[in-house]
């Protein structure tokens, strides 16, 4: 894969189809239809391993994380990437602005200083923001070199241009092709579908799917005959965020289905985007919870890391 290539120039050897082959000692990761799971955490513990084997080498990695809202789902996934940071040997600092206190100029400033901190190697603004401040403008605030999240313009840009080996690319579009290539899967010459058009998800990923040479669709709710259009894809990642929208109607048999969605159910379960029915026609599919996910942090420490070294080398 090329995002591969690009980070092998980086010092990250990352072997095509580790976790193809099942070993022995795994359960069973397909299902009774023959459908394998793509399971992101086993892919996501291969990718935290090596982030903790690289930052004994390499030196510290620092990730400032920017807590400036109240919302508890967000206090949650601040507290897994910490946690993560910690585990792989990597160190981390959150810091809390409270929701009633919070203006765009103070958090400006307050990453401004961040910016100009050497011992900061990645910023991280954990979003939503509050109603009334611009998530753009406080994006665009952050170092481009820091922006380990890949959202500001200058990333962007980088990978829109095919240069990845500059870029520090959006964490979950990043994960699903590092997953996708860690289970072997082959991109290059496939019809991939994106039903999604987020700058957080749905871009991105098509700017990703494209470098690694797939034939990519952006679909999303004005797309007439959405059913049919996901129909041809090969390759078909579902970011729309709507619980259970893709069934087994959308889906050509034997296609890879990536979900993107999470959402909680009014009797509390999680599901995603795409109906669990798909297995019956799918060749493979990311489950939730345990799919993207866990790709999503482990990226976001090799996105810290790599922000270090390339610091470190100048670049």
């Amino acid at each position: 894969m090329r995002l591969f290539d690009s980070m092998r120039q980086d010092g990250f050897e990352i072997p095509t189809g580790i976790l193809s082959a099942k070993p022995s000692h795994e359960p069973d990761q397909k299902t009774a239809s023959g459908c394998l799971s793509l399971d992101g955490r086993i892919a996501a513990q291969w990718v935290r391993q090596l982030c903790a084997e690289k930052v004994k080498s390499w030196g510290p990695a620092h990730l400032a994380v920017i807590l400036a809202s109240d919302d508890p789902a967000s206090r949650i996934y601040v507290n897994h990437k910490i946690k993560a940071f910690k585990e792989a040997g990597m160190s981390s600092s959150l810091i809390e602005v409270p929701a009633g206190m919070v203006s765009e100029s103070a958090l400006v400033e307050l990453i401004c200083q961040l910016n100009d901190d050497p011992s900061v190697h990645g910023i991280l603004v954990q979003l939503p923001l509050p109603h009334g401040i611009s998530q753009t403008k406080i994006i665009e605030s952050i170092r481009p070199d820091k922006d380990v999240d890949g959202f500001a313009n200058h990333n962007v840009g980088l990978l829109h241009q095919g240069r990845l080996s500059r870029a520090l690319l959006p964490c979950t579009p990043a994960g699903v092709v590092v997953l996708l290539g860690l289970y072997g899967v082959t991109l290059h010459g496939k019809h991939a579908v994106v039903v999604g058009r987020s700058a957080i998800v749905g871009k991105p990923m098509s700017g990703l799917l494209l470098h690694e040479d797939a034939t990519v669709t952006i679909a999303h709710s004005k797309t007439p005959d959405l059913k049919k259009v996901c129909r041809e894809a090969d390759v078909l990642v579902v970011a729309a965020g709507k619980p259970e929208l893709v069934n087994r109607d959308f889906v050509k048999s034997g296609a890879v289905v990536v979900d993107v969605g999470i959402h909680r159910t009014p009797d509390g379960k999680l599901c995603g985007d795409v109906h669990p029915d798909v297995t019956g026609v799918a060749g493979a599919l990311t489950p939730v919870p345990g799919g993207v996910g866990p790709m999503t942090i482990a990226m976001l420490l090799l996105n810290t890391l790599r922000a270090a070294h390339l610091r470190q080398r100048g670049r």
